[in-house]
C-alpha cells in the first residue's frame, strides 16, 4: 500500500456553486462582523458602567469574550477559503482550530453553568448574594471554567494529534471538527471515538445537569413569591440565560452526544452553522434586548460620547 504522511487537509465547505459561494461569503462576513461588534459592545458597556458592576455582568462579559474567540477560531478561515476558492488547511492549522474550538466551547459550558448558579443564589438567597458571590469567588469560578475547558480537552487533543494521517485528506466540513478528522486517521480509532463521546457527555450533560438543578430551585422559589409582578421580574432576569442555554446545548447535543454513525456529516454541517454562526450572533441581542440596565448603560455611554464630541 503506497501512502505518505498528510501535510494538509481539504475542506469541502458548503457548496460547489460559485454564485452560492459569493452569497455565503457575504452572509458570513456580515454575520461575523455583527457577532464581533455585538460582543465587543457588551464587554465595553459592562466595563464602563458602574450600574453593571454585578457578578451577573462580570460573567456575561467573560462569556462575550469566549464567544468572540469561539467564532473567530472558525469563521475567518471559512471566509478565506470562500474568497480564494482554496479549500486547504495545514495539518497544524487544522489541529489548532480543532483544539481552540473544543476548548472554548467546553469553557462556555462551564461558564453557562456558573451563570445559572449565580442566578440561583441571586433569587434563592438574595440577602447573602453579595457575600456568596464576592469578587474573589467570581474570579475563581471564571478561572475554574477556563481551566476545566483546557484540561478536559487537552488529553483527547494530544491523543488525536498523535494519530497518523496518510490519506485520504478530504474532509466533508467547513472547519476541522473532530468527527470527520478522526475518520481520516490511518489506524483504528474506536478508543479515541469512545473517549470523545465520554468527554462530550461529561461536559455537556454534566454542566447541563447543574443548570437544570439550579433552575429547578429558581422556579420553586419564584412560585412562592406572592406578588405576580415580583414573580415576573424575578423570572425575567433568567429568561435570556434560558434561551442561550437552549440554543447552545441543543445544537451541541445533536452534534456530539449521539452515536458517531447515526447521522451524516452533512447534518453536522447544518447544525454547526447554528452553533458557530447563529448562536454567537444572537447572544448579545438576547442578553440586551429586554435588559433595562443594559439599555440605561448604553444610553449613558451615548450621552458621554455626545458630550465629549460637543465639547471638542
Amino acid at each position: 500500500m503506497n501512502s505518505s504522511p498528510v501535510n494538509e487537509f481539504i475542506l469541502l465547505g458548503f457548496t460547489d456553486n460559485p454564485k452560492l459561494q459569493v452569497l455565503l461569503f457575504l452572509l458570513l462576513t456580515g454575520t461575523y462582523l455583527l457577532t464581533i461588534s455585538g460582543n465587543v459592545v457588551i464587554i465595553v458597556v459592562t466595563l464602563s458602567s458602574h450600574r453593571l458592576g454585578t457578578p451577573m455582568y462580570f460573567f456575561l462579559r467573560n462569556f462575550a469574550l469566549l464567544e468572540i474567540g469561539f467564532t473567530t477560531a472558525i469563521i475567518p478561515k471559512a471566509l478565506a477559503n470562500l474568497a480564494t476558492g482554496q479549500r486547504t488547511i495545514s495539518i497544524t492549522g487544522c489541529f489548532a482550530q480543532c483544539f481552540l474550538y473544543f476548548t472554548l466551547g467546553t469553557t462556555e459550558f462551564f461558564l453557562l453553568a456558573v451563570m445559572s448558579l449565580d442566578r440561583f443564589v441571586a433569587i434563592c438567597h438574595p440577602l447573602r448574594y453579595s457575600i456568596i458571590m464576592s469578587g474573589h469567588i467570581c474570579s475563581l469560578l471564571v478561572s475554574s471554567s477556563w481551566a476545566g475547558g483546557v484540561l478536559l480537552i487537552l488529553g483527547p487533543a494530544i491523543a488525536l494529534f498523535q494519530v497518523p494521517f496518510c490519506g485520504p485528506n478530504t474532509m466533508n466540513h467547513f472547519f476541522c471538527d473532530n468527527g470527520p478528522l478522526i475518520k481520516l486517521a490511518c489506524v483504528d480509532t474506536i478508543l479515541l471515538e469512545l473517549m470523545d463521546f465520554f468527554i462530550a457527555t461529561l461536559s455537556l450533560i454534566g454542566t447541563l445537569a447543574v443548570t437544570v438543578i439550579s433552575y429547578a430551585g429558581i422556579i420553586s422559589s419564584i412560585l412562592r413569591i406572592p406578588s405576580t409582578q415580583e414573580r415576573y421580574k424575578a423570572f425575567s432576569t433568567c429568561s435570556s440565560h434560558i434561551i442561550v442555554v437552549s440554543l447552545f446545548y441543543g445544537s451541541c447535543i445533536f452534534m456530539y452526544v449521539r452515536p458517531s454513525h447515526s447521522e451524516g456529516f452533512d447534518f453536522n454541517k447544518g447544525v454547526s452553522i447554528l452553533n458557530t454562526v447563529v448562536t454567537p450572533l444572537l447572544n448579545p441581542f438576547i442578553y440586551t434586548l429586554r435588559n433595562k440596565q443594559v439599555h440605561e448603560a448604553l444610553r449613558e455611554a451615548k450621552r458621554k460620547i455626545c458630550t465629549r464630541s460637543w465639547g471638542k
